[in-house]
């Protein structure tokens, strides 16, 4: 007849127990007498003091519990490392070379959907900016964002920096055009957006082809201050009647 849950909790807390104090007294003996770890002894009175109590196979389970849990660490740690090894990865991508223009850009819609205002600022190696704050129609924030991003690489375009390094706060965006970007990807299993998204990318990757090297980064918002404030700017400059010019 099988024992009750309970009843097996309260035995195995008192084999834990009796384990501990044994452990003390004679898991150090047995240890030495045997020339083994005190965890084998410790084992060995285990079993002798579960046998006792009628529940001779309670180590097995306790060992594959043991494995189980082993196995799980095993997994959360190489986890954690694939984790650490991608921030890594994004941190070092990130790092602009010396000879690298940066750029951020930003999307604003008030409401959402509503008017959007867009922004953008662009710093040459030698520390020359060129901002853009602008109108830019009606839409959503998706449209804002990826209307930014194409004004930035409109503005680029003239001035064929070597190497342009874009940061964008939009996840979508970064996402939607680096999926095309990247030909081992090139929209296998990627989301399909609403068409007029679509053809955002295209206008996007059609301006990226004509610059040497463009590589975009997704940072979190904190960290494209500069670019949401000229967004921000144009969008009350709308609310105020009138549109700032790019420069």
């Amino acid at each position: 007849m099988q024992k009750p849950e309970l009843e097996l909790s309260e035995q195995y807390q008192l084999l834990l127990a009796m384990a501990f104090h044994a452990e003390k007294v004679a898991g150090r003996r047995l240890a030495r007498q045997r020339g083994f770890s005190q965890e084998l002894a410790l084992l060995e009175i285990l079993e002798e003091i579960a046998a006792l109590a009628g529940l001779a196979g309670w180590s097995q389970l306790l060992a594959q519990r043991a494995a189980q849990r082993a196995m799980l660490g095993s997994k959360l740690a190489a986890v954690r490392q694939r984790k650490v090894a991608a921030r890594r990865a994004r941190q070092l991508q990130q790092q602009a070379p010396a000879h690298a223009w940066q750029a951020w850009f930003d999307g604003s819609a008030h409401p959402n959907p509503g008017r959007c205002g867009i922004g953008a600022l662009l710093i040459a190696p030698d520390g020359r900016q060129f901002k853009i704050s602008q109108d830019a129609a009606y839409g959503d924030s998706s449209d804002a964002e990826y209307r930014a991003l194409i004004a930035l690489l409109q503005r680029a375009l003239p001035l064929q920096p070597e190497l342009l390094m874009v940061y964008g706060d939009s996840q979508v965006v970064i996402n939607d055009v680096q999926q095309e970007v990247d030909d081992g990807l090139a929209m296998h299993g990627a989301q399909v957006w609403p068409g007029r998204l679509q053809a955002y990318r295209r206008e996007a990757r059609a301006l990226m082809r004509q610059l040497s090297e463009v590589r975009l980064c997704w940072v979190p918002r904190h960290k494209n201050a500069a670019a949401d404030a000229l967004s921000q700017a144009a969008s009350r400059s709308i609310t105020a009647g009138f549109i700032p010019a790019t420069h």
